[in-house]
């Protein structure tokens, strides 16, 4: 089968098309033929080594991606009966064990694979696990009350979006920041204060939450710059490993999506939400998967709005 691997870290062009066997489904698992695959942060932070330590046991090639949209084409023994040869999934893959989802064929536990959302393509459909799933494991982290307040960093990312809109599904005031030119984008998503981006964000959102927002979470990655916009005794997720330490009894809880894959619940839901048309489902570009070089440099040119996503139909 067709891969996008590479052998070695490093820059975008260290990923390469190669040839893999395709792989068997075993107990309790699914093979699934990848139609499509969405390229996210964290396959960049696969390619260039910064999980490194997280693959001192798997022997390159090194295969990214956490997103995959297609089509199960075999049953393992033991999988789950929710699903069936010929049916249209997306899975969300962890690709440290053993492989990520640039491949034509992927093999995943059952547990981590739902139908894909009813009226979508397979391109859409690839961009909504690991950020809706990143989103409300960071709101579930918070487990703020129905009417209390929430900010959201990065609100115009994939995840970001995601949050705000699962936020106001959940009954929370939200404030979110944006560039002026996605203030539109971000409100769209239901934000009831829109502030400016940017170094000052904190200050930027106790002007509508002067006492400080009871939790926020971290899209943007600004850790000690958004701190402060978090109420004494209030909460912080940070979605890229970030401890702290903050101050005022502020508690810092990092949120890693893989501690969702099993919880094949919580991933139908998002499902569910996002034939609801509660998740907006975002596609940037579509690219032949040959050209996953260039979309992990269009991905860290940076200013997408939605997901890039490699074609391997």
């Amino acid at each position: 089968m067709k891969a996008i691997a590479s052998t070695t870290y490093g820059g975008p062009d260290v990923l390469r098309e190669v040839d893999l066997p395709t792989p068997e489904a075993g107990p309790g698992e699914v093979r699934i033929r990848v139609h499509a695959a969405a390229v996210n942060p964290t396959d960049a932070m696969l390619r260039t080594g910064a999980y490194a330590a997280r693959t001192t046991d798997v022997p390159p090639p090194y295969v990214p991606g956490m997103d995959a949209a297609g089509v199960i084409d075999q049953l393992g023994p033991g999988a789950d009966g929710r699903l069936a040869v010929g049916q249209r999934v997306v899975a969300l893959v962890i690709p440290t064990g053993p492989r990520g989802a640039y491949a034509e064929h992927i093999v995943v536990p059952a547990e981590s694979v739902v139908p894909a959302p009813a009226g979508t393509d397979h391109a859409e459909a690839a961009t909504l696990l690991m950020n809706a799933a990143t989103a409300r494991l960071a709101l579930d982290t918070l487990a703020l009350p129905k009417g209390a307040t929430v900010a959201v960093t990065g609100a115009a990312g994939a995840v970001g979006g995601y949050t705000v809109e699962l936020a106001k599904a959940d009954g929370l005031t939200v404030v979110a920041d944006a560039a002026p030119h996605d203030r539109d984008l971000v409100r769209g998503f239901g934000a009831d204060h829109v502030v400016d981006r940017g170094t000052d964000v904190a200050a930027r959102i106790r002007e509508p939450a002067p006492a400080g927002v009871p939790g926020l979470v971290d899209g943007s990655d600004q850790r000690e710059e958004a701190v402060p916009a978090v109420a004494d005794g209030g909460a912080f997720v940070a979605l890229r490993g970030w401890q702290g330490p903050a101050e005022r009894g502020v508690t810092v809880t990092p949120v890693f999506v893989a501690s969702v894959r099993a919880d094949t619940a919580l991933l139908d839901t998002l499902r569910l939400q996002a034939e609801q048309g509660v998740l907006s489902l975002r596609v940037a570009k579509v690219l032949p998967a040959s050209d996953a070089a260039e979309a992990h440099r269009l991905l860290e040119a940076g200013g997408l709005r939605g997901r890039l996503v490699l074609d391997f139909s």
